[in-house]
C-alpha cells in the first residue's frame, strides 16, 4: 500500500487540499486512494505517535489505524494529511531550524507502516509571511518569544528537506510553494491523490476562484468552458493571464505589523527564500512543483 503523509506546513492550507480530495472521495476510490476524514484520523495518528515515543510502537498498531479509518474496498493508497504531523506550531521552528522533530515523527510513520512505500508531500511558505502567521497560532505574543533567540534569516527550508532526504532517503519528497498553489492547484492534487493529469476532478479552479474578481471568475469559467482538453502548460497559461488582468488585489495582499521587523528584514527574508526554492530544485530525490 501506498501511505501519502501530507504534513503542512502550517498556514499554508487550511485543510483546503484534504478538502478537495473528500469532495472526491468517490472518484478517487475508483483508483484504489481512500481518503478517510481527518477526525477519524488525526488524534488517532498523535497518540499512537506518543506512545511510540513513550514505550515503542505496539505490534498492531498499523492495523488499528487502517482498520479504523479505510472504507470498503480495496486500499491502494492511503491519504493522511495534518500539518501537526511533525509538530505542534510552536515547535514548528524549535532550535531555529524549520519542524525539528521531522525525522524522528517520519521514522515512527516508518515503524507504523514498515512494509508500505511512503510518500511526503508539503508546502512551504515564505518566512517573511511564515513566522507571523505561525505565531497567530501560538500562546506567544511576540515574534522573539516563538524565535527563542533564533535569527529567522538564517533559517532554510531546503535545510530540513535535506535533513528528511538525508534520513529517509527511500521516502520521495514533494515540495511545493503556498505562494505558487493557486497556479498549480490541479497538479498538487493529482500527485496526492496519484491520478493521472487526464482525470477531471471538483474543485480544479477553486483556489483560484478565490484569489481572482467576480467579473474575471465569470469570463475564467467561460473560456475554460469554450475551451476543453487543455493541456495543463496551457491551463497555467490561461490562468496567468487572467490573474494579471483580474486578481484580487485585496485578497492577494498580506498586511505584515510585526514589531521589530523593518521593511528590510522583510525584503531580505523574500530574497533568501526564493534562494532557497532553488537550492531545494537542485536536492536529489526531491520533486519541486513549480508553475
Amino acid at each position: 500500500m501506498q501511505v501519502v503523509i501530507h504534513a503542512g506546513a502550517h498556514s499554508t492550507d487550511d485543510d483546503r487540499l484534504v478538502n478537495c480530495l473528500l469532495g472526491n472521495r468517490d472518484i478517487l476510490a475508483n483508483f484504489g486512494a481512500n481518503v478517510p476524514d481527518p477526525p477519524n484520523y488525526r488524534r488517532l495518528v498523535r497518540d499512537i505517535l506518543h506512545q511510540a515515543q513513550d514505550s515503542g510502537l505496539s505490534a498492531d498498531a498499523r492495523d488499528i489505524l487502517v482498520d479504523a479509518i479505510s472504507h470498503d474496498g480495496a486500499v491502494d493508497r492511503l491519504i493522511l494529511s495534518n500539518p501537526g504531523f511533525f509538530g505542534t506550531p510552536k515547535m514548528a521552528v524549535t532550535g531555529g531550524l524549520f519542524y525539528g522533530a521531522a525525522e524522528l515523527r517520519l521514522d515512527l510513520f516508518r515503524q507504523m507502516f514498515p512494509d508500505d512505500e511512503i510518500e511526503l508531500f508539503f508546502a512551504i511558505r515564505n518566512p517573511a509571511t511564515f513566522l507571523p502567521s505561525l505565531l497567530d497560532h501560538t500562546p506567544h505574543k511576540q515574534m522573539d518569544k516563538l524565535m527563542r533567540g533564533s535569527d529567522p534569516s538564517h533559517m532554510r527550508w531546503s535545510e530540513m528537506v535535506a535533513r528528511i532526504r538525508n534520513s529517509h532517503p527511500h521516502i520521495p519528497v514533494t515540495i511545493w510553494c503556498n505562494e505558487d498553489t493557486p497556479l498549480i492547484w490541479s497538479q498538487v492534487v493529482r500527485e496526492v491523490a496519484g491520478i493521472d493529469p487526464t482525470v477531471e476532478f471538483s474543485g480544479e479552479f477553486s483556489l483560484l476562484m478565490e484569489i481572482m474578481t467576480r467579473p474575471g471568475q465569470q469570463r475564467f469559467k467561460a473560456y475554460m468552458a469554450s475551451h476543453p482538453g487543455m493541456t495543463e502548460v496551457q491551463k497555467r497559461r490561461v490562468i496567468t493571464a487572467f490573474l494579471d488582468k483580474f486578481a484580487d488585489e485585496d485578497a492577494i495582499e498580506e498586511e505584515l505589523d510585526v514589531p521589530g521587523w523593518t521593511t528590510e528584514l522583510i525584503d531580505a527574508l523574500t530574497e533568501i527564500y526564493d534562494e532557497d526554492v532553488y537550492e531545494i530544485q537542485r536536492l536529489q530525490g526531491v520533486q519541486m512543483i513549480t508553475p
